[in-house]
């Protein structure tokens, strides 16, 4: 038995600067639709990333964590949205429902934390991301491709990180 699923890729980052550059190279591969399916603990650099994909999408605007507001929406010149949810303080997949996520999806790709407490609500195919904290400033990155658009991506992702 394989330790990494098929396509699976592994990222260690060290420092907050590096997680963020690795955000902006995964940003720019992002389309409307594209779900990203963030896990990690408090503090595991899960916002820090998502501050990368935001600026490697074409988002200007601030990046901060939704916890207590569920959803940032972040726009770029096209009118095109990035959507950054929190799904902590969700009970349930019906909760998410309720915040019209195929719309979300509609406008740019989204992006949620926290994601296995709405599981039920998200596209069967999407790119999982598990971050793990190695110690006060690495991190260690998993990304899980599920679906074809999500494995050329994890492609895509590895080429502009390491190279051809």
């Amino acid at each position: 038995m394989p330790i990494l699923t098929d396509g699976a890729l592994e990222v260690f980052s060290n420092s907050p600067e590096q997680t963020r550059r690795l955000g902006m190279q995964l940003g720019e591969l992002l389309a409307p639709g594209d779900v990203i399916w963030l896990e990690g603990d408090l503090g595991s650099g899960k916002t820090t990333l998502v501050q990368g994909m935001a600026a490697g999408w074409g988002s200007a605007d601030l990046v901060t964590s939704p916890t207590f507001v569920l959803v940032n929406v972040y726009r770029r010149p096209n009118r095109q949205q990035f959507a950054h949810m929190d799904a902590y303080r969700l009970e349930s997949a019906e909760d998410a429902e309720q915040l019209d996520l195929d719309a979300l999806m509609d406008q740019g790709p989204l992006i949620v934390e926290w994601a296995p407490r709405i599981a039920a609500a998200l596209p069967a195919d999407r790119l999982h991301l598990q971050l793990q904290t190695v110690d006060e400033t690495r991190r260690h990155i998993l990304m899980e491709p599920r679906g074809e658009r999500y494995q050329d991506i994890a492609r895509a992702f590895k080429d502009a990180v390491y190279g051809n």
